[in-house]
């Protein structure tokens, strides 16, 4: 017999039942591996690509929360600003009031310091009256020893009385 490539019958046999034995190998090796690590490959990447959804979803619900973060730090500068101007507003009402009420003490002593200078110069007027009165009691005790009548001293008492009249008390 003749032979291929110079190979004999044998060595040809023994190949072909190496490559069926190679290919029963390889289908009973992805089944029972390569079907497995395809598998686990698979949840794997399923895996990944569910993180990735994930941190896409969280990243924009993070930036959400940034957006609503901000506005409110805005509302809150807006809230601190109103609270101040109203304070601001209370405080010169207060110092409104409280001038208000100064000037009212600062009328009111006046008017008593006015009240009680027209006391005291009233008392002043009443004491000089009365010294007055003294010297003319003195003086009519003079005229009545120089034996001048009663109605001559009422007389000159009232004449000088009226000589010096109002108008030199409230000086």
């Amino acid at each position: 017999m003749e032979r291929i490539f110079d190979l004999d019958m044998q060595f040809v046999v023994d190949a072909c039942i190496l490559a069926f034995n190679m290919f029963l190998l390889f289908l009973i090796g992805s089944y029972l591996l390569y079907n497995p690590v395809r598998a686990f490959l698979e949840k794997r990447k399923n895996m990944i690509k569910e993180n990735i959804e994930k941190a896409e979803t969280d990243k924009e619900e993070a930036a959400k929360l940034k957006a609503e973060y901000e506005k409110k730090l805005k509302e809150i500068d807006k809230e601190a600003e109103v609270i101040l101007s109203d304070a601001r507003k209370k405080a010169l009402l207060r110092e409104n009031q409280i001038i208000a009420e100064a000037k009212e003490e600062a009328e009111k002593i006046t008017a008593r310091a006015h009240n009680e200078a027209e006391l005291e110069k009233k008392a002043v007027q009443d004491d000089v009256k009365k010294e007055i009165i003294n010297v003319a009691s003195v003086l009519a005790g003079k005229v009545v020893s120089a034996s001048i009548d009663t109605n001559v001293q009422d007389y000159l008492v009232e004449e000088t009385l009226n000589e010096m009249g109002d108008s030199t008390w409230r000086s």
